[in-house]
C-alpha cells in the first residue's frame, strides 16, 4: 500500500471537504493516487465531496477589454505568485493594456500575442521588464476574443473571475443577470449537448458505483444511474442551472420568456488547474516590504 502522508491527505480535504479519516481512508484505497481518491469519496458521498470548481490555485487577475456597441470583447488572464503583486497598479495596467491589444489584433496564440508590441517594445519584453521591477514572476496564461452573433455582456467578479457571454436578443438588465449568473454557478458547458463525453462518461461511472451499492434490482439501479447523470447535467450546463435570482425559472425557461438566446460564453477563474504556490504570513509581509522599496 503507497504511504499516505499528511500532505496528500490536506490536499485531498481541499478538494473535496470530505472529513479527514475518510480522505485518509480513500487515498488508502487508491494507492495515493489524488484523482482516484476524489472519485472514491463521491460514490461514498455524493456530490458534495467535491470543491474543485471553486478553488484558485494561483494568483494574478482577469482583463476585459470590449468593444463601444458590444460586439466584440476579448478576455485575458495573467498569473503572477502572489495576490499582494496581483493588486499593484503597474500590473494591473499591464492586464488591461493586453486585454485591449488581443482584442485589436486578434492574436492566435499566446506565443503570437508576445510578439506583438506594447508601446515601443514587444509585449514579452515589457513583461520582463515588469518582472524585473516587481520581482516576481508573470505570464499571460491565456486569452479569448469573441465576434458577437448578439451583444457581448461581461463581469468581473473581484479581479479572480471573468465571464463573457453572447446574448442574441433581451434587454441590458438581462444580459448582466446571465453574466453574474455564470460567475456565480460557474456552469461546465452551454448545453448537455456540449459536455465533453470524458466528463459525461466518468459521471455516469461514478452513479453506476453508487447505485450498486443501494443492492437495488438492475432495473432499479438503470433508472437511478440515468437520474442521477439528468441530475448532475441540470446542474453543470448553463441552460439547464437554476436561475441564481429567481429558481422558479431555468436559464432556458428565462431565455425563452424574454425573447432571447446565448450563443456563447466563456468563464475564466484565475488559477483554475494550477498548482497554489505556497507562502507563509512572514514571506509575504517581506515579499511586501521589498516591492515597497522598489516603488
Amino acid at each position: 500500500m503507497a504511504e499516505v502522508s499528511a500532505a496528500m491527505v490536506r490536499e485531498l480535504r481541499d478538494r473535496t471537504d470530505a472529513p479527514m479519516m475518510e480522505c485518509k481512508r480513500a487515498l488508502g484505497e487508491s494507492g495515493g493516487d489524488i484523482g482516484k481518491a476524489e472519485e472514491l469519496l463521491r460514490i461514498k458521498l455524493g456530490n458534495k465531496a467535491s470543491k474543485a470548481a471553486s478553488r484558485l490555485a494561483a494568483e494574478g487577475i482577469v482583463g476585459i477589454s470590449k468593444s463601444d456597441d458590444g460586439t466584440c470583447a476579448a478576455m485575458v488572464e495573467v498569473n503572477c505568485e502572489t495576490d499582494f503583486v496581483a493588486k499593484n497598479n503597474d500590473f494591473v495596467t499591464f492586464v488591461k493594456n493586453i486585454a485591449e491589444i488581443v482584442a485589436a489584433k486578434n492574436p492566435s496564440s499566446v506565443e503570437e500575442l508576445l510578439a506583438l508590441t506594447l508601446g515601443n517594445v514587444t509585449i514579452d519584453e515589457a513583461r520582463k521588464a515588469l518582472v524585473g521591477k516587481i520581482g516576481e514572476n508573470l505570464s499571460i496564461r491565456r486569452f479569448i476574443r469573441v465576434s458577437g452573433k448578439g451583444r457581448i455582456f461581461q463581469y468581473i467578479h473581484g479581479a479572480k473571475i471573468g465571464v463573457l457571454v453572447d446574448v442574441v436578443g433581451g434587454d441590458e438588465q438581462l444580459g448582466k443577470d446571465l453574466a453574474m449568473h455564470v460567475a456565480a454557478a460557474k456552469p461546465l458547458a452551454l448545453s448537455k449537448e456540449q459536455v465533453p463525453d470524458e466528463v459525461l462518461r466518468k459521471e455516469r461511472d461514478i452513479a453506476q458505483a453508487k447505485a450498486l451499492e443501494s443492492g437495488k434490482p438492475a432495473n432499479i439501479v438503470e433508472k437511478m444511474v440515468e437520474g442521477s447523470v439528468q441530475k448532475f447535467l441540470k446542474e453543470v450546463t448553463f441552460l439547464g442551472q437554476a436561475f441564481i435570482k429567481d429558481d422558479k425559472f431555468t436559464i432556458e425557461s428565462l431565455l425563452k420568456s424574454k425573447g432571447a438566446s446565448v450563443s456563447s460564453f466563456c468563464l475564466y477563474v484565475v488559477g483554475e488547474g494550477i498548482q497554489k504556490k505556497s507562502i507563509d504570513f512572514a514571506a509575504e509581509v517581506k515579499a511586501q516590504a521589498a516591492q515597497a522599496t522598489r516603488v
